[in-house]
Parts: C-alpha cells; structure tokens; sequence
C-alpha cells in the first residue's frame, strides 16, 4: 500500500464528535512515551505530522487522522502517564473505553510496547482488557534497534511470556522501518474487505 495522502487529525472528546463517514479505523493504543506519534510519522511517511514530545501525557484527546480518504489512524492518549493527574487520568480511561465499547468502525488494535523493557502491568491489563472485548491485536514493539542483536532471542521470550503471546509481534523500528510493511499489509487487509455500511 503506498500512502498518497493524510489529512490534519479530527480530534474528538466524546463519541458525538467522531467521524461519521463509516471508514475502517485502526486504532493505535501504548503506554506514554512508547512512541506513538513517530509510529504514525514512520507509517505515513511524513516528518513531524505528528506531533513527538519528550513529556509523556501530551495527547489529551481522540485523534482520527484520515488515511487516503480510505481509512483512519485513531490516536489516543497513552496510559501510564505519571506526570498527569488522577482525575485526568480517569477522564483519559473513560474516553478510551467508551471508544473501544461503541465503535463499529473499529478493525484493529494497534498495543505498542516498548521492546527494550518487559512489559508493564498496564501494558498486560490493557492487552487482556482488549482480548476480553474480542478486538483484533497485534502487538507492536517499538524501539527494536536499541536492543543488541545478541539479547533479542532473550527479549522476545520475555515479552511473549509477560503478555502469554499466542502470536508474534511485530518489531518496529522508526530508523529503519523495520515492521512498516507488516503493518500495512494487515491494514490492506481490512481495506480491500471495503467500508462499513
């Protein structure tokens, strides 16, 4: 799939605010920091689109960047996010939630980790919470060049034995793309199946 055209993200803080137009959507979940919005950047081939930050918590609402005029990109804020207050916190899970339990439009899941460390608790919770629902996940490790190749047979057992893996990941890289092509192929997927009605 070859990405010809991405348009500034609506963003949204309720369901009322979403798009309407029935286009598949792919939604990109993680803790903060993990890299979601170089994620987007390397996927759609553009520097910068998305915002990156140093300061963990800086998504603070429900982003559909539209993708071809064929499908969307959700990014929402990420979990995890120390800096960021408890009742912020709350409102963040809140908004998550109502999105995973009321969107049809929604074909796959996205949950990046990040590959140099196991997986935290919340990133456990959240992949369990996604398997309770029935949602279509890959596993996405960002950050895979920062691992010597030598502790990569150790990494990837740790992380499938953390998260109890049934499937493989996908390792991804935002120097050397490594996993674009992967993701895109299961977005292609969807894509030919057509829109929803």
């Amino acid at each position: 799939m070859q990405i010809d055209s991405v348009l500034e993200p609506l963003i949204a803080i309720r369901v009322s605010q979403y798009p309407n137009d029935c286009k598949n959507e792919f939604l990109l979940l993680g803790r903060s920091n993990v890299g979601k919005s170089s994620f987007i950047n390397t996927l759609i081939e553009r520097k910068n689109f998305a915002r990156t930050s140093s300061k963990p918590g800086k998504t603070q609402t429900l982003n559909f960047y539209l993708v071809n005029d064929k499908f969307y990109l959700v990014d929402v804020p990420g979990y995890g996010f120390a800096s960021v207050s408890k009742d912020t916190q709350k409102k963040f899970g809140i908004m998550i939630e109502d999105y995973l339990k009321t969107r049809e439009n929604l074909r796959h899941v996205f949950l990046l980790i990040d590959y140099r460390h196991k997986p935290t608790e919340d990133d456990v919770l959240m992949y369990n919470f996604l398997k309770y629902y029935n949602l279509n996940v890959t596993i996405v490790a960002t950050k895979y060049d920062k691992v010597p190749k030598n502790k990569r047979i150790k990494q990837d057992k740790l992380i499938k034995n953390t998260l109890d893996l049934k499937q493989d990941f996908v390792p991804w890289s935002t120097i050397t793309k490594k996993g674009r092509s992967e993701i895109l192929e299961i977005i292609s997927k969807y894509i030919e199946e057509g829109d929803i009605e």
